[in-house]
């Protein structure tokens, strides 16, 4: 047996499992881990084949959240007994090369395992930044639109409005499509999902480059949008899949780099591509990345997905045997009906995700996550309105550079805010006495709405006003893009926390809760970029247009973030038990 030195953050709990575990009657919500998993422990021992791919190991069957009542299997109040690893060495299974599930799935140079969680850090980390870049491409093919603006409008001959369509469109393209991408990706796995939306990604792109007319670009834009949100839903799902939660936030932090480090880098590049070679240029940056991203994802990304075990078939669309023996007339009858059933699972049950906003802390999450990403694109918009007009009247580089200041407010927050959350978490958990029998912290998803996010309720509020009246009465461009920065950091805090509570609010469907509130944030942030314009030009300016914005974002946050805190275990008890129930 060869020796793997790197430490798995997953090989406790699948290899320690309690006799006792915690109830599986109540609702997978609440997540367990171990102190001593925080610690170094020793190397462990893994099957010598697991070195055709340096450090991988296996995956969690199912999500690695153990839920429980309040009281069911938890020693609460009372520590660790022991501080001695409990950790077992287990052999690695990795799946053989011609059984890897997904699209192209044998060429991968990452092979697929059979416990994902129990990938090696490395690989887990290499498997983040993958999906993160994928991630990025649909904020960069919004925000890269930005300092061309003005010269599509004389180009395809629309106004300002007509042309603020194209970006309000793709934002609604990325709102719709992930409810179809998250509940084909909890049927037919990640990989094949990724590589299917991105290769429309590629094609599309190419259409919105050769538009003749402000109609087909419009209608390409949606498309594009569409088919780049895949990784927006199905990207957290792969996070949720390998990351154990003491960690995820830490690891949804880094993953959220990708779709809010767009913002950074398309205004400046769709700046300088328009400046050479005119607006279309832009699209064509985008057919390239979308190219460049099918290959990364083809070679480097396997399959993450738990396996299911099948579901007992009883009745004649399960009994193959009897097929033969009935007629022809009743063989079409029941594969008539095999059809109906699937167009049903795969065009209208997506739409039923959108039944979980019923549950109040499911709804509270998103439309606070929602307000934020719409106060986002009302100010993409209002940073090209403002900037490119007088007394500024910067070139479209020059407003492609003063996107940078928010974007390194998510950068900073991005890097530092999941480690923080996650501390956060375990020192709520250890405060409250909860360990389970085994003297494993318990983590609540409410643990991660404490002074994080009182902080970021207020930070961002404020930096909207900020900048507001700074860019409103012409203060030196740094005084409103410092403004941004502070905007930065509050806005992913909340984006950040958002996320990873509602992937441990739906252990079992991540996607589908992550695509919810992709649809109703990309709802609010196409919105957004309609009336942005039209709104500046009837207040006289970006003052009070964000005055108000920020009075709703305030009170909307503050309040939410309150109910959360007093009756968000009550509420998840009941949302527990009604969808198990359904289950």
């Amino acid at each position: 047996m060869a020796s793997d030195p790197e430490k798995r953050p997953g090989d406790l709990d699948d290899a320690a499992q309690p006799a006792g575990r915690l109830s599986s009657s109540s609702s997978s919500r609440v997540s367990v881990s171990s102190e001593e998993d925080v610690a170094a422990r020793e190397p462990e021992t893994v099957n010598e084949k697991s070195a055709e791919a340096e450090g991988n190991s296996g995956a969690a069957d199912a999500e690695p959240t153990d839920t429980a009542g309040p009281a069911t299997g938890l020693g609460l109040g009372q520590p660790p007994l022991s501080r001695a690893s409990s950790t077992r060495s287990r052999a690695v299974t990795i799946v053989p090369r011609s059984k890897r599930r997904g699209l192209l799935a044998q060429i991968t140079l990452i092979p697929e395992v059979e416990r994902p969680q129990e990938y090696s850090d490395k690989t887990k980390w290499m498997i983040t930044l993958v999906v993160a870049v994928a991630a990025s491409a649909g904020p960069v093919g919004s925000g890269i639109f930005y300092p061309a603006l003005k010269e599509m409008s004389t180009d395809l001959h629309a106004s300002q409005t007509v042309i603020n369509l194209a970006v309000a469109t793709y934002m609604l393209g990325m709102a719709i499509f992930p409810l179809w991408w998250s509940s084909f990706s909890e049927q037919f796995g990640r990989r094949s999902i990724y590589v299917i939306s991105f290769v429309f990604y590629f094609l599309f792109a190419v259409l919105s480059a050769v538009s003749v007319n402000i109609t087909m670009l419009i209608i390409m834009r949606i498309l594009t949008g569409g088919a780049g949100a895949s990784v927006q839903a199905v990207g957290a799902g792969t996070i949720a899949d390998i990351w154990e939660p003491r960690h995820r936030g830490r690891a949804m932090g880094i993953f959220y780099l990708g779709p809010l480090l767009g913002p950074l880098f398309s205004p400046i590049i769709g700046g300088a591509l328009a400046l050479k070679w005119g607006w279309r240029s832009t699209m064509w940056f985008l057919a390239i990345q979308g190219g460049v991203t099918v290959v990364m994802i083809l070679f480097c990304l396997p399959e993450t997905l738990a396996k299911r075990k099948p579901a007992a078939t009883t009745g004649p669309e399960g009994t193959t045997a009897a097929l033969s023996r009935i007629s022809t007339a009743r063989s079409v009858e029941i594969k008539t009906r095999r059809a109906a059933v699937f167009l049903k699972r795969s065009f209208i049950d997506p739409l039923c995700i959108l039944g979980y906003l019923r549950h109040p802390p499911i709804a509270l999450t998103v439309s606070y996550a929602a307000v934020t990403f719409g106060a986002l694109y009302v100010l993409n918009v209002a940073v090209q309105a403002v900037f490119s007009a007088p007394p500024y009247a910067f070139s479209e580089m020059v407003v492609g550079l003063l996107y940078i200041p928010a974007s390194l407010g998510y950068l900073l927050a991005s890097l530092l805010g999941g480690r923080w959350i996650d501390n956060i978490m375990q020192r709520e958990a250890r405060r409250a006495g909860r360990y389970d029998g085994e003297g494993r912290l318990v983590f609540l998803p409410e643990d991660r709405m404490r002074e994080n996010a009182w902080l970021s309720a207020s930070l961002f509020p404020a930096a909207l006003v900020w900048f507001g009246w700074t860019a409103q009465r012409g203060v030196h461009w740094a005084a409103p893009s410092v403004a941004n920065f502070f905007f930065g950091v509050g806005s992913m805090l909340v984006f950040s926390a958002a996320t990873t509570m509602l992937t441990e609010f739906l252990p079992r469907r991540s996607s589908s809760g992550i695509a919810v509130n992709n649809f109703v944030r990309n709802i609010f942030s196409g919105v957004g970029g309609i009336v942005t314009q039209p709104l500046l030009d009837a207040m006289g300016g970006p003052g009070w247009l964000f005055t108000m914005l920020a009075i709703v974002a305030f009170v909307g946050g503050n309040a939410s973030i309150w109910a959360l805190r007093r009756w968000g275990p009550r509420w998840r008890k009941e949302m527990d038990e009604k969808l198990n129930h359904q289950d």
